[in-house]
């Protein structure tokens, strides 16, 4: 198969300015980088609190609303990869600029939405803002930040972030919904996007532009293919497995996806240099993160559910129930480089991985009667204090040992892990849940009735996803123990 691509002119010098020249400003660059992706992570949660208010406000049918979410996530995983490639050929701090100014504009676009397929539209072009932008900060954050400590410390502040930042969307969203409005969730993007574009000139050193070639067709087939894969799910979801459009959807995912490795095999510069899956290690870390962000936001979006539609609570109440989780999430950012330092990477990501598990399998004993303390609130700390630990390790692993020239590609495909396992998860607990429910009707996205006979059916379905979620989490462990027993210990 011959591959498109456009060749991009290299620059007859580096594109870095006199000022960058003296030692940077750490702190401020990982703030920059810290506020920029945490606006990206928030948004795949801080709608959920307010899918209900969203599905009034806009008439949505229940299956249209659950694309108020996957169009944010479809075009954010499946543009990663191009995302990250484009970094390294045109400069990371121009990409991640260009990224947050779109993805400004459309959350602009999406709080003011008239009619539900303009806010589906403006998610989509968040999605594109996104990718265009999410690569480009792991990778400025591992060629600004030393080898070593140095690194370890930005790297757990990053993986708190990437770890937390979905429980503290939940918890926004819900403050926002009940205080002011459901569209008050995209409208916060604005001020802090519009910060990112003033500071990150100023501080952020750009990176030398390389001369390559943009590999168009490993980037659609790839962006197609991914986008076909979890239209598939959450197609199965709504339609069925039997569904034609389902089964099509499949079909083409697998194909693409195999047209796109053919390409990547063939391609004088690659979308995704495949060298990168040649350690076992990275290729644990990458399976491993499509796992565990599959059973986190999949957990995140039904215990939601429960406590709304079981539990009576209000949108703001069950954004602050994740408190535990997100506050032991959080705290644990500022202890795990001295463990690491002291214990190596390998035990905290087993430790870490088996404490979330552990959470996540008490919550899928849910049922009608349970209460918040302790059945909820310490499984969450749980989880939190799991993914606390075992994210930095998680991340680390993903682009340890990668060359300076492949870092834009290789955090891209941390980013794809999570987008991707994401939305597969959802898709694949949705469709878990829909099974388990007898009663079409109480679809968590279809707006949950608080009549006494449908509270334990609900309670029923959302345990018995839950328990998908456990598996998830589980089968990551196995991922982790059999790939990752050989990480390098922080330095």
């Amino acid at each position: 198969m011959a591959t498109i691509s456009t060749l991009v002119k290299a620059p007859e010098r580096p594109l870095v300015r006199p000022r960058l020249e003296k030692p940077h400003n750490t702190a401020a660059i990982l703030g920059i980088i810290l506020a920029c992706y945490l606006m990206i992570v928030l948004d795949v949660s801080v709608v959920i609190a307010a899918l209900p208010k969203i599905q009034s406000a806009l008439h949505f049918s229940p299956t249209g609303l659950s694309w108020v979410q996957s169009a944010y996530t479809l075009t954010f995983g499946g543009l990663l990869l191009l995302g990250a490639r484009a970094g390294d050929i045109l400069g990371r701090r121009r990409m991640l600029i260009g990224g947050i100014a779109l993805f400004t504009v459309a959350s602009l676009a999406g709080g003011l939405a008239p009619s539900a397929a303009w806010l589906l539209s403006a998610r989509a072009v968040q999605g594109v803002g996104a990718a265009i932008a999410a690569p480009s900060t792991l990778a400025l954050l591992t060629t600004t930040f030393r080898e070593g400590h140095e690194r370890t410390r930005a790297i757990a502040y990053y993986s708190a972030v990437a770890g937390g930042g979905g429980s503290v969307g939940l918890v926004l969203g819900g403050m926002l919904t009940d205080w002011i409005s459901w569209r008050f969730g995209l409208f916060i993007n604005v001020p802090v996007g519009l910060a990112v574009i003033a500071l990150a000139p100023r501080f952020l050193p750009e990176t030398e532009r390389r001369p390559g070639r943009f590999d168009l067709t490993g980037a659609v087939t790839s962006t197609l293919g991914m986008t076909a894969l979890v239209y598939g799910f959450v197609r199965a979801a709504s339609d069925g497995w039997g569904d034609r459009l389902t089964l099509a959807s499949f079909g083409a995912g697998i194909a693409l996806i195999a047209a796109f490795i053919l390409t990547e095999t063939r391609a004088e510069q690659p979308i995704t240099p495949l060298h990168l899956f040649g350690d076992r290690v990275r290729v644990g870390a990458y399976l491993a993160r499509v796992l565990v962000t599959g059973g986190m936001f999949s957990m995140f979006f039904f215990l939601t559910q429960f406590l709304q539609g079981v539990s009576d609570y209000s949108a703001l109440e069950a954004g602050l129930a994740f408190l535990p989780m997100t506050a032991v999430m959080f705290t644990l950012g500022r202890v795990v480089p001295r463990l690491a330092q002291r214990f190596g990477h390998t035990p905290l990501l087993f430790g870490g991985l088996a404490t979330a598990l552990a959470g996540v399998a008490w919550l899928s004993r849910l049922s009608e009667g349970t209460s918040y303390i302790p059945h909820i609130a310490i499984p969450l700390a749980l989880v939190g204090a799991g993914m606390g630990i075992a994210f930095a390790p998680l991340t680390a692993a993903g682009i340890a040992g990668v060359a300076q020239s492949d870092a834009g590609a290789a955090s891209g495909l941390l980013n794809v892990a999570q987008q991707l396992g994401g939305s597969l998860g959802l898709g694949i607990l949705v469709t878990i849940f829909a099974a388990a429910s007898r009663n079409a009707a109480h679809h968590p996205l279809a707006g949950v009735t608080h009549r006494l006979e449908a509270r334990h059916e609900l309670a029923h379905g959302i345990a018995t996803a839950l328990t998908g979620a456990t598996a998830f989490m589980a089968i990551a462990l196995v991922v982790a123990f059999v790939l990752m027993r050989r990480i390098t210990p922080a330095r």
